[in-house]
C-alpha cells in the first residue's frame, strides 16, 4: 500500500471549510474530508513544532522521549544508555518510520524540519531525505515540486511512504502577492469583536497585539501581508486575512499533488492523510499567530483519512485521539505491530468498522513558550478544558484556569474560580496521567521540570527585563510590575 502524509505546519482545524469555517480556504482538503474521515477531537501529545513531531515519530510523549522544548537539554531525547548500537538506537527500532520500514514501506521525507529544529532524531528511519534547505521559511512552491518529482520516479511503485511538509500557515505570512486577496471584503468570524480587540490591546505578552512579532514591536517590509502592530479592527483582519491566505496558498499545491496521483493512476491506490503538527492561536489567551499553550487552540489538529477501500466517506469521528493514535492505527492497518514501548494506541478496528473508539481524557504539554500542562476532559456532559501553568512565559495567564469549550471555544471566560469541582476533577485525571507516565519512564526526570530549572520556556528565558522595559515605554506599566511580582527571580 501506498501512504501519503501531508503535514501542514500551524493549521488549525476551524479555519478549514470542511470543520464549518465560512471562508472557501480549502477546496482541495474539503473534497478529500467527504471522501474519507474526518476527526475532530485528535490532540498532540507535546506543543509545539519540535516536541509534537517528536511524539508522533516515536510514538511516545514528551515525557517519555525527553523533548518538550525547542532549546535547552528538553530540547533533546533522553540519552540512551552504554549498548545503545551504533546504527540503531530507540527511534530506529521502535519508530513509526522504523515500523513502517518491517513491513517493506520505502519512507521519504520532503521536508527542512530536521535542520529548522536540529531535530536530528527525527530522520531516524527514513531511506530518503529531501530538505528544502530554507529552515522552514520555505512556500508550498518551492517544497511541492520536490515532491512531484519523487512521485513521478517512484509513485508507481508498491509500498511506500512520504512526508510532504508544509509551512504557509506559519508566521510570517509570505504567500506571494501574485497570489492576491482571496479573501478581500469577507467578514470574520463573529467572535472577533472591538470589545476584544482592545481588550488584547491594552494586555501584554509575546505575539500580543502590541508585540506580535515575539516580544517586540519590530518593521517587518519584507512581509506585508503580515502588520506590525495589531492596532485596530483593520490590522486584525490583515492578520487573518494573511493567515487564511496562507492556508489557501498549501491548499492549492496539495491540489497539484492530489492531481498528479490522478494523472498516474494511483489515488485509488494510495492511503492520503492530512493534519499538522499544532494548530495556531488567533487571538485566544492573547496570543496572536503562534502556538504558544497546551490549549485546544493549539494541540488540537485536523486529522483527514482517505483510506481507498473503506467504507468510510464522508464520516466524521468525535471520539478523543492523541496524533500518535493515529500513526499505531496505520501500523496495524498495513499489517504491522505498534511497537511496545508506545503510548500511541491503534483504533483499527473500530475505523474498519467505521465506529469510534477514542480516549477518556487527553493531557497536552506545552515547555517552550510556557511551561504548562492542559487537560482536555468531559464533566456532567460539557467538555473542559483545565490549564496548570509553571511559567507563564510572559502571558497573563492564572496558575489554574478553566473554560467550558461548548460555550467558549475561544477561551474568553475563565470559570476556575466558579467551578472548584470541575477543577478538582481535571486535578485528579491530571494526577493519575502523571503517575502513569512516571512509573512507566526509564526514566526519573520529568521533562518539563527540567525547563523550570532551566530557567523557564527556551523563547522567554533572560528577556524578562528587557521586556518590562518595553512594557514602561508602551504605557503597560502595571503589566510590568505584575511580572515583577510573579518572576522576581528573572530580573
Amino acid at each position: 500500500m501506498r501512504l501519503l502524509y501531508i503535514d501542514i505546519d500551524s493549521l488549525r482545524l476551524d479555519h478549514l471549510g470542511c470543520y464549518g469555517y465560512h471562508r472557501r480556504t480549502s477546496p482541495n482538503i474539503d473534497r478529500l474530508a467527504a471522501e474519507g474521515v474526518r476527526f475532530t477531537n485528535v490532540y498532540v501529545s507535546d506543543a509545539p513544532c519540535l516536541p509534537s513531531r517528536t511524539a508522533l515519530w516515536s510514538g511516545r510523549t514528551g515525557f517519555h522521549n525527553g523533548v518538550v522544548n525547542h532549546g535547552g537539554v528538553a530540547a533533546q531525547p533522553f540519552m540512551q544508555g552504554p549498548d545503545v548500537g551504533d546504527r540503531a538506537n530507540v527511534f530506529t527500532t521502535t519508530g513509526w518510520m522504523g515500523a513502517l520500514e518491517k513491513l517493506d514501506m520505502k519512507t521519504a521525507t520532503v521536508s527542512p524540519f530536521g535542520q529548522r529544529h536540529a531535530a536530528w532524531h527525527w530522520y531516524a528511519g527514513f531511506n530518503e531525505i529531501y530538505n528544502t534547505g530554507q529552515y522552514g521559511d520555505e512556500r508550498a512552491d518551492e517544497i511541492v515540486p520536490v515532491a512531484l518529482d519523487w512521485l513521478e520516479r517512484n509513485g508507481r511503485y508498491e509500498n511506500w511512504f512520504l512526508h510532504v511538509n508544509l509551512w504557509d500557515p506559519h508566521t510570517p505570512f509570505r504567500t506571494p502577492a501574485s497570489f492576491g486577496d482571496p479573501f478581500a471584503g469577507e467578514r470574520l468570524a463573529d467572535w472577533f469583536t472591538e470589545a476584544i480587540w482592545q481588550r488584547a490591546w491594552n494586555g501584554f505578552g509575546p505575539h500580543s497585539p502590541q508585540e506580535p512579532n515575539w516580544l517586540w514591536g519590530k518593521v517587518n517590509d519584507r512581509f506585508p501581508r503580515q502588520p506590525d502592530l495589531i492596532d485596530s479592527m483593520a490590522a486584525v483582519r490583515q492578520w487573518v486575512d494573511g493567515y487564511d491566505t496562507g492556508i489557501r496558498y498549501a491548499d492549492e499545491w496539495l491540489g497539484k499533488i492530489i492531481a498528479k496521483l490522478k494523472r498516474m493512476g494511483i489515488y485509488d491506490e494510495t492511503i492520503i492523510v492530512v493534519s499538522a503538527d499544532h494548530g495556531e492561536n488567533i487571538g485566544e489567551l492573547n496570543v496572536w499567530g503562534d502556538h504558544q499553550t497546551a490549549d485546544p487552540i493549539t494541540c488540537n489538529i485536523p486529522l483527514i483519512i482517505r483510506y481507498p477501500g473503506l467504507d468510510n466517506g464522508g464520516r466524521v469521528d468525535t471520539a478523543l485521539h492523541y496524533h500518535f493514535d493515529w500513526a499505531a492505527t496505520m501500523i496495524e492497518l498495513l499489517g504491522g505491530t505498534v511497537p511496545g514501548n508506545w503510548d500511541g494506541v491503534s483504533f483499527a478496528e473500530a475505523f474498519r468498522e467505521g465506529e469510534e473508539d477514542g480516549r477518556d481524557y487527553i493531557v497536552t504539554s506545552q515547555g517552550a513558550w510556557a511551561c504548562q500542562r492542559g487537560v482536555r476532559f468531559a464533566y456532567d456532559g460539557d467538555d473542559y478544558l483545565c490549564l496548570r501553568t509553571y511559567h507563564d512565559g510572559f502571558k497573563e495567564l492564572e496558575p489554574m484556569m478553566l473554560f467550558n469549550l461548548n460555550d467558549d471555544y475561544h477561551l474568553q471566560h475563565d470559570l476556575a474560580p466558579q467551578k472548584p469541582k470541575v477543577v478538582d476533577r481535571a486535578m485528579s485525571l491530571l494526577e493519575s496521567w502523571y503517575t502513569q507516565q512516571m512509573t512507566t519512564s526509564e526514566y526519573n526526570v520529568d521533562p518539563l521540570m527540567t525547563v523550570l530549572r532551566e530557567g523557564g520556556p527556551f523563547y522567554t528565558r533572560g528577556q524578562l527585563p528587557r521586556y518590562m522595559e518595553r512594557l514602561k515605554a508602551t504605557g503597560r506599566t502595571h503589566h510590568a510590575e505584575r511580572l515583577a511580582s510573579i518572576h522576581p527571580d528573572e530580573i
